[in-house]
């Protein structure tokens, strides 16, 4: 017989929080995690995303917390959630306010690309959880504004992803300003060696939870891939969400430049899609979002920085626009659909040039991805429209302008010198 939540020694208040939102069974990673990390024990936990590891470490570490209530001191935190990205941290922080009402735990979230000020007001109060990224969260530190003495959990989020993205350094300066006598719980979806050797360095005697083996991608999930010309990828991801009529997908591109380019691409065609990147500011990054789960947008466009923060269960596709060149980061992105027990589609578009990547993405997953047969016929049919002869191709309209009968080149030697004009004065 499966367990419910009430089978956990769970704060009343989490349990109605969780039956407002109709959650009621645990998926395997939480029922695994919560009993362990409701005892105190130090944890690593290995799954895939998706499968629900926020409210695996969310719900006992605010059971703890609002259990043995002990007020934080300015700058102080009793609980401290490190994960890599803005979106990440923003979902956190959403359902920490979700599963804590009504139990009034002070809780902030902190990162780059917004205004530091009311970061800083806010830990000058002090607060019993804070969620960071590791850059802004070292800025605080630094600057005296995060203190640890009253520290009792520390929770590492998305471990793998940190690394990718290449915040081993910042970790271990943040670790090493952390006690020594905490809970330490440590979360990713695969386990490299490195992960291994931080682990071991800040665990003690941990248990290990792991709902799936390293890499998988989730069983609901319908893959496949088609091949086609690179310069044709536009033209067919536009047929393909009119011709299936999809009201939510999820666009990965390798490059920021790339993500801009392709949402231009769908405007000529009239779908109203957003693009998600790091060039964009964190509001506009957020209004994305916003209009992506409200349904406004149908289709959000976005780097692999955007990959573990979205938690939207009503997105139907994800379409690896172009191939990762991490084969890991495939299972990330596809993971953004089939989410909360819904069933999803993912289609990979792989030109010449991606056949490698491809390869060593099914090497990793140990799945052959089959090729989508309607697809396949579509990118035939699909014929490369030519600039038309009056207009501009790339090298823009300058380029492209005749000069004119008898009409010679305008160089700096025959431009006529241009007039100074005189300096003004101090008082000016």
């Amino acid at each position: 017989m499966s367990k419910t939540f009430d089978d956990f020694d769970l704060l009343p208040e989490i349990l109605q929080a969780l039956k407002k939102k109709g959650y009621t069974t645990p998926t395997p990673i939480q029922e695994k995690s919560i009993p362990i990390l409701l005892k105190g024990h130090d944890l690593i936990g290995i799954a895939q995303t998706g499968t629900g590891k926020t409210a695996a470490f969310l719900l006992p570490l605010i059971t703890k917390l609002a259990t043995d209530r002990k007020k934080a001191r300015p700058a102080r935190v009793r609980a401290l959630i490190l994960t890599p990205t803005r979106e990440l941290a923003s979902q956190i922080e959403e359902n920490l306010k979700l599963y804590q009402k009504g139990l009034a735990l002070s809780s902030c979230v902190v990162f780059g690309g917004v205004n530091i000020k009311p970061q800083i007001r806010n830990m000058q109060k002090g607060q019993q959880i804070l969620v960071a990224t590791p850059g802004r969260l070292l800025d605080l530190m630094n600057e005296g504004y995060v203190i640890y003495d009253q520290l009792e959990v520390f929770i590492l989020d998305e471990a793998d992803r940190m690394l990718d993205m290449g915040f081993i350094h910042d970790i271990k300066k943040i670790i090493k300003k952390l006690p020594e006598k905490k809970q330490t719980v440590l979360f990713s979806a695969t386990m490299s060696k490195e992960i291994e050797k931080i682990a071991s360095g800040i665990l003690r005697d941990p248990k290990k939870v792991e709902v799936t083996p390293p890499a998988t991608t989730v069983e609901k999930i319908e893959q496949s891939v088609v091949q086609v010309d690179k310069k044709k990828k536009p033209l067919l991801l536009m047929e393909v969400i009119k011709s299936r009529e999809i009201n939510s997908a999820l666009v990965f591109s390798r490059t920021k430049h790339g993500c801009d380019r392709i949402v231009k691409s769908l405007a000529k065609f009239q779908v109203v899609a957003a693009a998600i990147h790091g060039n964009k500011s964190q509001n506009a990054r957020e209004k994305a979002l916003r209009d992506f789960k409200n349904g406004h947008v149908k289709i959000l466009v976005a780097t692999d920085i955007a990959a573990r923060g979205i938690d939207i269960p009503a997105v139907e596709y994800v379409f690896n626009y172009d191939i990762p060149n991490d084969p890991s980061s495939y299972v990330h992105r596809i993971g953004r659909t089939a989410r909360a027990g819904r069933a999803g589609m993912a289609v990979a578009f792989c030109d010449n040039e991606e056949e490698k990547l491809l390869r060593a993405v099914e090497k990793t997953i140990k799945y052959k991805i089959p090729t989508d047969v309607e697809l396949t016929k579509l990118e035939k049919t699909i014929v490369q429209p030519r600039p038309q002869a009056n207009q501009p191709t790339e090298r823009g309209a300058q380029g492209n302008r005749p000069q004119g009968r008898g009409r010679r080149p305008s160089t700096s030697r025959n431009r006529p010198a241009k007039k100074t004009s005189p300096k003004r004065s101090s008082g000016d």
